[in-house]
């Protein structure tokens, strides 16, 4: 898969809320994210961490809205934001972030989180 279909995949199951599909679809077995609400772990590393976080937030969070742009691409890379809705433990939350994502061999390799 291209850069451009990989996006264009992702952003579609984003917005309909398929978080792990999209993991198991698309990213690499040793896939590494930068997260900053986790760095108090470093870098996360491999596919089964990553899934294991997301099963984590999900269970605990009902998404009330999220808003996915398209994607900017550079070659491996390419952007989206993300902006999400979520109450958690009955509070509101939410979160507005730039994502940026690293191709290679038609899979994302690496996900790194900016948040405002």
């Amino acid at each position: 898969m291209t850069a451009t279909s990989i996006s264009q995949t992702l952003i579609g199951l984003l917005r309909n809320q398929e978080f792990l599909k999209a993991y198991h679809d698309l990213f690499s077995e040793d896939a590494e994210s930068i997260d900053p609400i986790n760095s108090k772990f470093g870098p996360i590393k491999g596919l089964a961490k990553l899934l294991e976080l997301e099963k984590q937030f999900l269970s605990k969070a009902k998404i009330r809205a999220i808003q996915i742009s398209e994607a900017i691409h550079s070659e491996a890379y390419f952007s989206i934001r993300l902006f999400m809705e979520f109450d958690i433990d009955g509070k509101e939350g939410s979160i507005d972030e730039l994502c940026v994502y690293k191709i290679n061999a038609g899979k994302i390799i690496s996900q790194q989180f900016f948040i405002s």
